[in-house]
C-alpha cells in the first residue's frame, strides 16, 4: 500500500510539472489554455436586453402551457374511455374469495395431520 501511495505522489508532482511547462509555453503559441478547459472563448457573451428577455420568457411559458394543455387533455380523454380494462362482477369475486378459502383451509388439515 505505501507503493502505491509513493507512486500517485510521484504522478501527482509530474503531473504539476507538465501544468508548469504547459503554462509557460501556451503564450508563445497564442493559445491559452485554461480558458478553453472550460469552455469560455475569448469573445465577450452578447447580452439581451430587458425586453427581449422578457419577450423570450413570455414565448417560453406559452410553449409550456400549450404543453400542459395538450397532455390534460390526453389525460381527460383517456380516463373517461377507460379502455382495456376489466372489471370483475361482485358474484366472481365471492366465488374467488370461497375458493381460496377452501383452499386454505384443505392446507391448514393438511398441516395439522403431518403434525
Amino acid at each position: 500500500m505505501a507503493n502505491i501511495g509513493e507512486m500517485v505522489k510521484e504522478l501527482e508532482r509530474e503531473r504539476d510539472r507538465l501544468n508548469q511547462a504547459i503554462a509557460a509555453l501556451a503564450p508563445l503559441a497564442g493559445t491559452n489554455r485554461t480558458s478553453s478547459a472550460r469552455g469560455e472563448s475569448s469573445e465577450p457573451r452578447r447580452t439581451l436586453s430587458a425586453a427581449a428577455r422578457r419577450k423570450v420568457s413570455l414565448a417560453q411559458k406559452a410553449r409550456w402551457a400549450k404543453l400542459r394543455s395538450e397532455n390534460s387533455a390526453k389525460a381527460k380523454t383517456s380516463s373517461t374511455m377507460n379502455t382495456g380494462k376489466r372489471t370483475m362482477s361482485a358474484a366472481g369475486l365471492a366465488r374467488i374469495r370461497a375458493a381460496n378459502k377452501a383452499r386454505w383451509a384443505k392446507w391448514r388439515a393438511q398441516q395439522k395431520k403431518a403434525a
